[in-house]
């Protein structure tokens, strides 16, 4: 992937992806949903939703995305992941719900009208249905994105701390640049790759 300059002010000014969904970019959309569908996929798979209905829900998930995305306003106690957790829930807790009164109508067994049940207690906090390792593949997806934003010395003082888990100060001497410079480039990094996956308002 080609590296960009960075410039003094690149990864605070810059757009980040939900501003650019807002305003209608096409190519936006696109990574926004190759960022978080699997995530979403993931979430229904946990619910016991079964590959192909939660291949549907997953679409039906970025269709209300679609719809309120303009009307999403970050929070300081909120994130995206929080409130596309919320819109998921709901598709889940609805899939449940007719799949309950089909069954119902149906004369069938009680396991959909428990698994209904089960969707309605879902709760607000989406860590509790996140794997530990799918929660990891989003930050990679993450920062794929911003990548390119920074030049590549900023990015491997970033890599090698994070990443790779290198102490800071082996890290500064190897580049030998002070160990605060190093945090500073790590912090510009983590930074912005939290804007761009909605977990911090934007600069």
């Amino acid at each position: 992937m080609p590296i960009a300059s960075e410039n003094s002010s690149l990864s605070s000014t810059s757009p980040t992806l939900l501003q650019r969904v807002r305003s209608g970019d096409a190519d936006a959309w696109r990574r926004l949903t190759d960022l978080y569908g699997p995530l979403v996929f993931h979430w229904c798979r946990r619910q016991s939703v079964g590959e192909h209905d939660a291949a549907d829900l997953t679409q039906d998930v970025f269709a209300s995305v679609a719809r309120a995305v303009r009307r999403f306003e970050q929070r300081s106690t909120g994130t995206f992941r929080g409130w596309l957790w919320t819109i998921t829930r709901n598709r889940i807790r609805d899939f449940f719900r007719r799949r309950a009164a089909e069954a119902g109508a149906a004369g069938g067994t009680a396991a959909w009208q428990q698994l209904a049940a089960v969707a309605e207690s879902l709760s607000d906090n989406p860590d509790e249905y996140t794997d530990q390792a799918q929660l990891n593949s989003l930050h990679r997806r993450g920062i794929e994105l911003v990548r390119c934003q920074f030049e590549e010395r900023t990015w491997q003082l970033f890599w090698q701390t994070v990443v790779e888990e290198r102490p800071t100060s082996e890290v500064a001497a190897e580049f030998e640049i002070s160990a605060n410079a190093v945090r500073q480039a790590r912090s510009r990094v983590l930074r912005r790759l939290r804007q761009e996956l909605g977990d911090v308002p934007p600069s």
